[in-house]
Parts: structure tokens; C-alpha cells; sequence
């Protein structure tokens, strides 16, 4: 079998890790697997390092194609991706979650009768104003293969009439989680930064519905700073959020919070293990922090992950800047109630999926 996996985002970086490591370690004979980079993201720590860290195999094409509107990036991506499915006619394409790279990689299969395989399926925000929740709407309508990572989303599949061909198989994330993790130095990583164990709060924002946003911005903002004076804080910062921050002059609101480039994933992992609480607007991390036993304050109005915050273990802020302040106070105070649910399944996602596209294919 002749796979062509597309990526172009950080978390699909993670996800497609645990697949494409699984087929070179065990099925390399059976599936031909080449990884297209769409250069979704521009930023070279935010792509090249994170292909070294986790150890798979380096693009065999990179588009280059970011920094640009939604329009402009997805429709370039159609065109090269077009190109080089004719050229080399894969038997299909394997896509994850919900960014434009998905979009684009799906629309140009789909168009010339490539089956399409979605990871990361089902998923609904149900807020159609976020560019993700049209992707992965758009994704799931045009794939012959849909691997969902909960039963949550299966349900949605099943309400849109997408139930034929799709699979609860659990989620690759925390495929990813368990396998790196292991190989973490927490110890060094701590050092690095001059952090103590459980006694910080790791925040990452870098949706568009929160840093394009300045009323938002200068909210979420305000509450790191207010937080700053009490507590530990390390900011690992995305281009887009620096962009933003830059020009919206509020730099001097963060001058007491580590603020850090972006990380390599075993980093990232290290200091999501090690930390007291986690603020973020980012779906992978949000997991991540249910993963590792962290207790989440997401600053959106809704999550596609309502496990997380069923088992009490994610609150939903917005970018109120008291509900923020209130949500780690509570959590420093008190951490949520363990439980011994596994909504995210075992942690052999990646070979469940291989096993079934074998069977498929």
C-alpha cells in the first residue's frame, strides 16, 4: 500500500508520530508511507525541531506554503497537493485533525478519487466561526475512512449520517503521551528553565478567536499578569501571539513571566508533567493535561474535548480575566477528584488504525 500522510501543524506533527512509527517498526513491508509537509507552519522551531524530537521520518516534499490568508494558503495547497497525488498515485491519503493542511489535502484527493482516511474524526465545536470546526466538518463529509477518539464523536458521525466506515479507535495523542513521556528527562528540562516540580502554571494561547482578538487578548493578558504576582509562570510563545502582543503594545504586562520560544514536544511534555496548573486555548494540550493528571483553565467559550471537563479536570473561561484568575486560584486550592475513566481509550490508537487500513486496503 502506497500512503501519502499530509501535515503542516504542530499537533499533527505528534499524531502522525505514533502512526508513521508504527509502520516503519512493524509494517514497513506491507505500507509505503510518504509524509508531504504543507509548511503550514513557517516558523522553523515550530516544524523542523519537532521532526527530530520525535523521531520519524523527515518530508518527502515540503510546500512552503504559510503565512497568508486562509483563502490564499488553502488554495495554493490544493494546486501542489494536486500535483504531486497525480504524480505519484498513492492509494490514499492519510490526514489528521482539523487544520488548513487537512482541508486542503482532502479537497485535492477527493477531487480525483484518492480515498481519504481522517484521524481525529467526529469532532464538533459546534461554533461555526472557528476555521477548524469548518475543516474537520468538510474532512469527515469527503472521507472513506473516519478514526474517531471517542464515543462522543462517533455520536456526532451518526447524527450527520457519517456512521458507515467510521471507528471508535481511541486517540492517537495519547498514544503519543504514554510512548514520549517515557523519554523525558523531567529533571533536566526543570533545570533549564529554572522551575520547581508542581509549583508553576504553563500557559500556551494561540488561537485566532483569542490573539486577533484585542478585547480578548488584553484580558486573557491581564490575568497572566495578575497571576505573575503570585505565581511561576512560563509562556512558551507562538509567532502569532508574539505578532499580536507586539503590536498591541502589552509586552510590559508579561514582564514578570518566563516568556519562552516555541518548544520541541519532549520539552513541552516535561513541562505539562511537572506543572501545578495549565492555561491554554489549545485542544491538544487540554488533553495533554487530562493525560498527565493537570488540571486545565481553557480560555475558549466551548471544547471539542467535554471529557475533559465532565471529569472535572478542564473549566471553560473564555478570556474572562476574574474567571481565569478564579479557575487557578480553585485548582491550586484543591485538584479535581481522580478518576479512573479512559474516555481517550488504551493508548494503542495508532494500531488499532494501521490494522484496519490494512484490512481496508
Amino acid at each position: 500500500m502506497k500512503l501519502v500522510t499530509v501535515v503542516g501543524a504542530r499537533p499533527q506533527f505528534i499524531k502522525a508520530a505514533t502512526i508513521s512509527r508504527l509502520i516503519k517498526k512493524e509494517f514497513s513491508n506491507e505500507i509505503d508511507e510518504h509524509i508531504i509537509h504543507t509548511g503550514q507552519h513557517y516558523d522553523s522551531n515550530m516544524s523542523k525541531i519537532f521532526f527530530e524530537a520525535l523521531k520519524i521520518p523527515s518530508p518527502k516534499v515540503n510546500l512552503k506554503i504559510s503565512n497568508s490568508s486562509h483563502g490564499e494558503m488553502t488554495g495554493k495547497m490544493i494546486l501542489k497537493l494536486e500535483e504531486v497525488f497525480l504524480k505519484k498515485k498513492y492509494d490514499a491519503l492519510l490526514v489528521y485533525g482539523d487544520t488548513n493542511s487537512t482541508l486542503s489535502a482532502s479537497i485535492a484527493a477527493s477531487k480525483i478519487h484518492l480515498p481519504i482516511i481522517h484521524v481525529e474524526a467526529g469532532l464538533r465545536s459546534f461554533n461555526m466561526s472557528m476555521p477548524e470546526e469548518i475543516n474537520r466538518i468538510l474532512t469527515d463529509r469527503v472521507s472513506s475512512l473516519l478514526f474517531c477518539p471517542t464515543s462522543e464523536a462517533m455520536k456526532n458521525l451518526k447524527k450527520e449520517g457519517l456512521s458507515k466506515n467510521s471507528y471508535n479507535v481511541g486517540d492517537v495523542m495519547y498514544d503519543a503521551s504514554k510512548f514520549y513521556s517515557d523519554l523525558v528527562d523531567d529533571n533536566k528540562v526543570l533545570k533549564k528553565f529554572y522551575l520547581e516540580r508542581d509549583n508553576f502554571i504553563l500557559a500556551t494561547i494561540h488561537r485566532e478567536e483569542n490573539t486577533n482578538n484585542t478585547k480578548r487578548l488584553l484580558s486573557i493578558i491581564n490575568s497572566l499578569r495578575i497571576l505573575s504576582e503570585k505565581y511561576q509562570i512560563i509562556f512558551p510563545i507562538h509567532p502569532r501571539t508574539k505578532k499580536f502582543i507586539k503590536l498591541n503594545n502589552l509586552e510590559k504586562k508579561l514582564k514578570n513571566i518566563k516568556l519562552v520560544d516555541p518548544l520541541d514536544y519532549l520539552d513541552m511534555v516535561a513541562l505539562e508533567k511537572n506543572s501545578r496548573v495549565i492555561i491554554t486555548d489549545s485542544g491538544g494540550v487540554q488533553k495533554e493535561a487530562f493525560f498527565f493528571s493537570k488540571p486545565c483553565i481553557t480560555v475558549r467559550n466551548e471544547t471539542e474535548w467535554v471529557e475533559t471537563v465532565q471529569l472535572g479536570w478542564n473549566k471553560l473561561t473564555g478570556a474572562n480575566k476574574d474567571e481565569i484568575i478564579n479557575g487557578v486560584e480553585s485548582f491550586y486550592a484543591k485538584y479535581p477528584k481522580a478518576s479512573n475513566a479512559k474516555p481517550y481509550g488504551n493508548g494503542h490508537a495508532a494500531e488499532k488504525i494501521i490494522k484496519s487500513l490494512y484490512n481496508h486496503f
